[in-house]
């Protein structure tokens, strides 16, 4: 067994020890105290030792189960900070935006409205890569590149989104 099959059980496993029952933790968590507790024995039986001594009245932790609640703590943390960054995210964009734009249209327009858009979004940093070559999206770890291109475009597992019409004019003398 490299891993436990199921990290809920860690957090469930967590909350009857933090609130020192079955009936707590599942009144904490809106669960079923037989829910919560076949899950905490699963638990257990994945694990192959016991984690709690039970009574008709009281738990407690084994010594292998006051080990076990430390690093559950830990996880259930971690988990917690890994959901602040993403809720954070939502609220204020953050972190870094690679961009790939052709040389021309930079100077039609897109870096100003790059520029504006770093004025209302401190915590963001763009990466403009101007270039007029062609661009593997993927391959470089772009999040997005602006291209022109004439109708059909080629299939693609990209998401492609059209910005705007360009009409082109032929004149001669």
């Amino acid at each position: 067994m490299d891993q436990i099959s199921n990290l809920n059980d860690l957090r469930l496993f967590a909350e009857v020890v933090e609130r020192g029952s079955y009936t707590a933790a599942a009144r904490s968590l809106g669960l079923q105290t037989s829910k919560l507790s076949r899950r905490v024995r699963a638990l257990e039986e994945e694990l192959g030792i016991r984690l709690l001594n039970r009574t008709s009245r009281s738990l407690s932790l084994t010594e292998t189960g006051r080990q076990f609640h430390r690093h559950c703590l830990a996880l259930v943390a971690e988990s917690k900070a890994a959901k602040e960054v993403v809720d954070q995210t939502r609220t204020q964009p953050q972190g870094t935006v690679r961009i790939s734009c052709p040389i021309p249209l930079l100077s039609s327009g897109i870096a100003e409205i790059i520029s504006r858009y770093l004025e209302e979004n401190p915590l963001v940093q763009v990466l403009v890569d101007a270039t007029n070559r062609r661009v593997d999206v993927i391959e470089e770890g772009l999040d997005f590149a602006i291209r022109v291109r004439l109708p059909p475009l080629e299939d693609t597992d990209l998401a492609v989104r059209q910005l705007g019409l360009s009409t082109l004019v032929l004149v001669a003398s």
